[in-house]
């Protein structure tokens, strides 16, 4: 894929929020090089801590630091950021909804050759079941940057969820974030995909080719997972009567798993979720993985089509 991966948007969004804001602190795991933390590393050593491999540890002094009037960023891999602490950021960050800033990279089965140890595809279900816990999937460099500036301003806890690949750009510099709002990128009547992160273009690849079926799709980018933009996106679900999650996640617990709750219980219409069919990753390069899982354009469009099939009945 060309365009940047949101991993590197997010360091260098880093290095622009130290210099507006002298109280952004920056933690990461002993993976620097990899989250990008090392920009900001290299501009304000003084606020920079390598904990180490001790992920706990991390998340707890991250904790302190809030509680102390910083706004820290906690960065590491996603299957680590809350996989392997989860008790730390229920309890330490969580429950008294102080402002740290998780920053989860590597997320998902584009990881690649790293295999089904190093992919998150559970993270958005463990971050969504906590209260007070921000959650947010950019979906290219433009969106990650701004949503950086967010979780700087935002007062609670944040978990940001990042990629190691390359993505296509979608929003253009400058482009403005709002946590708990959707954003409807294409405007369609027959059927709504909802996407997040990789994924969203996938959506927008999929319409095109429903389009030229004469089947105009309405691609939502929902990048906040929690709080979900319920209002918008029981609009869209009122306007299509169709709906197809897509996301770089399982099928259980993510953004297909709140929109499916939200639809159930005050506008029920087909709902088919794209993702990963509970079941684990494993090594491989992305695009190949992307292929074996079923996260595609052409996985959307079937979806699709399968959606407005059961709205027809």
């Amino acid at each position: 894929m060309s365009g940047t991966a949101t991993r590197e948007a997010y360091g260098e969004a880093l290095v622009e929020a130290g210099r507006k804001n002298p109280n952004v602190v920056v933690l990461d795991a002993d993976l620097s090089a990899s989250t990008k933390t090392a920009l900001f590393a290299r501009e304000f050593p003084e606020r920079f801590f390598n904990m180490g491999i001790a992920e706990a540890n991390m998340i707890s002094v991250a904790a302190g630091l809030a509680a102390a009037g910083k706004i820290p960023f906690a960065s590491t891999f996603a299957v680590f950021a809350l996989g392997r602490v989860y008790d730390q950021v229920r309890l330490s960050v969580a429950y008294p909804k102080l402002g740290v800033k998780i920053a989860a990279s590597h997320a998902g089965i584009t990881v690649g050759e790293d295999g089904a140890s190093h992919q998150a595809l559970e993270d958005l279900a463990l971050a969504r079941v906590l209260p007070n816990l921000t959650v947010i999937v950019p979906a290219d460099a433009a969106e990650t940057r701004s949503a950086v500036e967010a979780a700087v301003a935002h007062p609670g806890p944040v978990y940001l969820r990042l990629g190691r690949i390359a993505v296509p750009d979608i929003y253009p510099a400058g482009h403005t974030y709002r946590i708990g709002r959707v954003d409807i990128i294409k405007e369609g009547r027959d059927v709504a995909l909802v996407g997040c992160g990789v994924m969203v273009d996938a959506c927008l690849q999929a319409a095109v080719t429903l389009a030229a079926e004469g089947i105009m799709a309405l691609v939502v980018n929902a990048s906040t997972i929690k709080p979900l933009d319920t209002e918008t996106l029981l609009t869209v679900a009122a306007r299509t009567g169709a709906v197809v999650t897509a996301e770089e996640h399982s099928i259980i617990g993510g953004l297909g798993g709140a929109v499916a709750e939200l639809l159930s219980g005050e506008l029920p219409v087909p709902v088919v979720r794209v993702g990963v069919d509970d079941r684990f990753g494993q090594s491989g390069k992305p695009a190949e993985l992307l292929e074996a899982y079923g996260l595609t354009a052409r996985a959307v469009v079937a979806a699709a089509k399968k959606a407005m099939a059961l709205k027809r009945r």
